[in-house]
């Protein structure tokens, strides 16, 4: 097996060696830099916001800082978490850049009051940081700690691959190089897993993010899950019985939001009954009806459930299904996954400095990977975090029985 086909398999970032890191970092930077010159050369510009965000362009410009902080002028960064994070960093190359990139500047990015570099400059601060990253790798031990932050900072910019693909999407941005569509999945029967103890989390050995930390033995009761996402078929049904209408199908908190955003249909959906037509970068597009339903808030989710007599699953749910059933026919990476309950630390959790995801307590929980999501970064443990509101994400969900 080559480095690069290494790369392609699952859960592959989290543990690569050097030479693999290497590889991948650079493709993840390509990647990119192509949805930079795609912002760029839209009608929209290259500082493109989605609302209440940084533009694409500072995200870009963060990525490069991310790297130049944790890596290129962290003198412990071989100790990996061991190293003292605070202990004052080199000298920046780019002063400017370290000024403008820092996290405490995403506020002012996104309130639009924060002069970004040109582009150019900006290309060249991405280009000098990867390659000074890329020396010191490859002069480093290959134990965890030594690889602790080349693996984040590879898990990160998968991140903003994924986060770029959203802001396109928004932005109704007709170029660029996007995620293949979710697939069309013949319907499956539902899934029934009996009772049994199992191991929820992480454990310790390369990459493990804050709040998947650490795996702790849960008991879960027997329960029937679907064995793939909720496909557009099954939500237009939702929709022409009147689900938009009805407040009983909603929570409180779904129906007062559904009201003020007048929501009647997902986003971007321009019909839902007789065939579902979405505005997909830019354009209108059929859906097909077996695909997954996508770009759903956790209340759309909620009210689909309770109007269909079911529920979402719980994490450890999801968790053991996409462990354990994956060999019966549960389907899952095509969508990020809403699932009930809220954001919560795990015994022994303990956050990761500069980690893409951290626990946001009280938010909803996403589980999965999505077609954007590169295959190296997918994880069945991976735990992400947003609000019941947000709809920017390629999000879907399955349900369970009652």
């Amino acid at each position: 097996m080559t480095p690069h086909t290494a790369l392609e398999n699952p859960g592959a970032a989290r543990d690569a060696d050097a030479g693999r890191l290497s590889l991948a970092l650079i493709a993840a930077r390509n990647l990119t830099l192509a949805w930079l010159a795609a912002f760029e050369d839209s009608a929209h510009g290259a500082l493109a916001p989605l609302a209440g965000s940084p533009s694409a362009a500072w995200r870009v410009g963060h990525a490069a800082w991310w790297i130049d902080h944790w890596i290129v002028r962290h003198v412990h960064a071989q100790r990996g978490e061991h190293g003292e994070a605070g202990r004052p960093r080199l000298a920046p190359a780019a002063p400017e850049c370290d000024r403008v990139f820092a996290p405490l500047q995403a506020s002012h990015a996104a309130a639009g009051g924060l002069a970004l570099p040109a582009p150019d400059v900006l290309r060249a601060y991405l280009a000098d940081t990867l390659e000074a990253a890329l020396e010191l790798l490859g002069r480093a031990d290959g134990d965890d700690d030594a690889l602790h932050f080349y693996r984040l900072a590879l898990l990160h910019e998968d991140r903003l691959g994924e986060t770029l693909a959203a802001l396109a999407q928004a932005a109704g941005l007709v170029d660029g190089p996007w995620p293949p569509a979710p697939p069309a999945r013949a319907q499956r029967p539902p899934l029934w897993m009996p009772a049994q103890r199992f191991a929820v989390g992480v454990t310790p050995g390369g990459l493990v993010l804050g709040p998947e930390r650490w795996a702790h033995e849960v008991a879960i009761p027997e329960f029937e899950i679907d064995a793939q996402p909720v496909s557009w078929a099954r939500l237009a049904e939702f929709a022409e019985d009147g689900g938009y209408d009805e407040p009983r199908w909603w929570t409180r908190a779904g129906w007062a939001w559904a009201q003020t955003v007048e929501r009647r249909a997902p986003r971007d959906v321009e019909q839902l009954r007789h065939g579902v037509v979405r505005l997909v970068h830019g354009r209108l597009q059929r859906a097909a009806a077996a695909q997954p339903a996508t770009h759903l808030t956790r209340h759309e989710a909620e009210a689909w459930c309770r109007w269909a007599g079911r529920r979402l699953p719980t994490e450890p749910e999801w968790e053991l299904a996409a462990c354990r059933a994956a060999s019966r026919g549960f389907v899952w990476g095509d969508v990020l996954e809403w699932v009930a309950g809220r954001g919560r630390p795990w015994p022994g959790h303990q956050p990761v400095a500069g980690e893409p995801d951290p626990l946001v307590p009280g938010a909803a929980v996403l589980r999965g990977a999505s077609t954007a999501t590169p295959r190296r970064s997918v994880h069945p443990r991976a735990r992400r975090f947003a609000a019941d509101t947000d709809d920017q994400w390629p999000c879907g969900f399955r349900s369970c029985a009652v």
